[in-house]
């Protein structure tokens, strides 16, 4: 199988053998450096199970006794040895048997912050890089790693460069640091193909802390809001834009104190709808225990307050939801749609209230967190069908035809399982 990520042409969203190519990712950092060949196997075979189609994973996330990733440990592979790569290379060709893009990240961005990896050395690496896997055309590169690009711009421009040479065809974005968006230093790069944003892991009320990992820009305050970044990207450039890391399942709100409550299935649901629903051309999951491979066994503390053992963190509910969101998308031409609020009926709500609206000509998505009651003009739809979705199980229910121009919803009609809901029409 090719497995050759592109840019669909005149649209900011991706493609496959000419066909959109919806982004389902799954963030899997310590990938290479925390496990055995077997059981990343193991982790690539359940994620291409659940629908996820791409893979975040990093490829030197730390240094032994001199740079650590993000306070996140590993088994101490050694990066200078070719027994490590050929680990990391038979994990790669898992993934395309499997259908799913690598995305690759060089290297963590502490290490680029150390100072470790530099302007004097940094095309040397990415000749290593571009030489290793200009054959695997399930590669593409992430560059970052939850760093600020100021300061750095330098650097990323010419291992961004350097990657887009030696093949053109290969996709680059970048990975930012927590509230940020790769937009914000590097818009202007030619050498960026889509733009992605972390939203992070706060609560509104936790976006001011004026802790460590705070930002001195207006995107700090996005948030929860993560459809704002996409509206962002979507004004700044043609470039398709995504999420790359909103709140993981079963980390603690806020990040850095395990006594807060944790993030649930039902929010990363509405990350994901939120997003997407806004113009994303895809999304990111992620589970606190699974992107650093957890094991309570080996003795050592989880970061981020994780507890379960990523083998059975696989199976969170939330991993198993987010196929729903891409069936959703494949079900109509998603590329021809747009944010729609003019559509509802009384104006957009705030917050969690808010009803995300997608729509083109020939359909409409709406998503509501809060599973309040809703109105929709609809006088564009006359005798198209109406579904409700529950997106906790996937089950639809259709309830009717449109014949007429204002449409009431009431989720209680879907029988759905949580509060939160879909309507579509088409």
């Amino acid at each position: 199988m090719k497995n050759e990520l592109q840019i669909l042409p005149g649209k900011p969203y991706f493609a496959m053998d000419g066909k959109p190519f919806f982004w389902l990712g799954d963030t899997a950092w310590l990938l290479f450096s925390a496990i055995s060949r077997e059981e990343a196997f193991e982790y690539l075979r359940n994620r291409a199970e659940k629908g996820f189609n791409v893979i975040q994973a990093t490829l030197v996330h730390f240094l032994p006794d001199k740079t650590r990733g993000n306070g996140l440990t590993a088994n101490g592979y050694d990066i200078q040895s070719e027994k490590y790569w050929r680990h990391i290379d038979s994990i790669v060709d898992k993934a395309a048997e499997l259908g799913l893009i690598m995305a690759l990240l060089p290297s963590w961005g502490s290490i680029v912050k150390s100072g470790v990896l530099n302007l004097e050395n940094v095309e040397k690496y990415g000749r290593f890089l571009a030489d290793r896997y200009k054959d695997r055309t399930n590669v593409i590169w992430l560059l970052g790693g939850d760093i600020k690009a100021e300061g750095y711009v330098e650097y990323y421009n010419k291992l961004g460069r350097l990657l887009k040479q030696a093949s053109p065809e290969r996709l680059i974005g970048y990975h930012p640091f927590g509230r940020c968006s790769s937009s914000l230093w590097l818009n202007d790069a030619d050498w960026l193909d889509f733009h992605m944003f972390q939203s992070g892991h706060r609560r509104y009320d936790q976006c001011s802390m004026g802790a460590w990992d705070d930002t001195a820009n207006s995107m700090s305050l996005y948030g929860e809001d993560n459809w704002r970044y996409v509206l962002h990207d979507r004004a700044a450039s043609a470039r398709p834009v995504l999420d790359g890391e909103p709140s993981y399942e079963d980390i603690p709100q806020g990040l850095h104190d395990d006594t807060q409550p944790r993030w649930t299935a039902k929010d990363v649901r509405r990350y994901a709808y939120w997003s997407v629903f806004a113009g994303a051309a895809g999304h990111t999951y992620g589970n606190n225990s699974v992107m650093q491979f957890f094991d309570p066994a080996s003795g050592k503390k989880g970061s981020y307050g994780a507890q379960e053992y990523w083998k059975d963190a696989l199976n969170r509910p939330g991993a198993g939801q987010m196929r729903y969101l891409k069936e959703l998308m494949a079900s109509v031409d998603y590329p021809t749609g747009h944010i729609a609020d003019e559509l509802l009926i009384g104006g957009q709500r705030e917050r969690h209230e808010r009803v995300a609206v997608f729509a083109s000509d020939d359909f409409v998505f709406a998503y509501s967190f809060s599973g309040k009651p809703f109105a929709l003009d609809v006088s564009k739809y006359a005798g198209k069908q109406i579904y409700l979705h529950d997106p906790a199980t996937g089950k639809s229910v259709c309830s009717g035809t449109i014949d007429r121009d204002t449409l009431a919803v009431d989720p209680a009609s879907a029988g759905v399982t949580d509060s939160d809901f879909v309507l579509s029409i088409r």
